[in-house]
C-alpha cells in the first residue's frame, strides 16, 4: 500500500474485502480470510508467494508456520 500510495479503503476495493478487514490483516489477524484469499491478495499487490515444506527439526514436536518477508 505504501509503494502504491493508496489508502486501506482503496486496497480493500482492489482485493475485494471491507476496509476494517484490511486493518485487521495489517495487525496480523489472519483468521479473517482463507489461505487462498490471502494468497490472491498478495498477488494483487505484485507479491510472489513461495511455499516451502520441510521436515520439522525435532521429531515428536508439532511443525510451525512462519511468514518471512523477503
Amino acid at each position: 500500500m505504501a509503494e502504491r500510495e493508496i489508502t486501506q479503503t482503496e486496497a480493500a476495493k482492489l482485493v475485494g474485502v471491507k476496509q476494517p478487514n484490511i486493518s485487521k490483516l495489517l495487525q496480523g489477524q489472519f483468521k479473517l480470510v482463507s489461505v487462498e484469499k490471502l494468497l490472491r491478495m498478495l498477488a494483487v499487490f505484485d507479491q510472489d508467494v513461495e511455499i516451502k515444506i520441510k521436515p520439522h527439526r525435532k521429531r515428536g514436536e508439532g511443525g510451525r508456520i512462519t511468514f518471512i518477508r523477503a
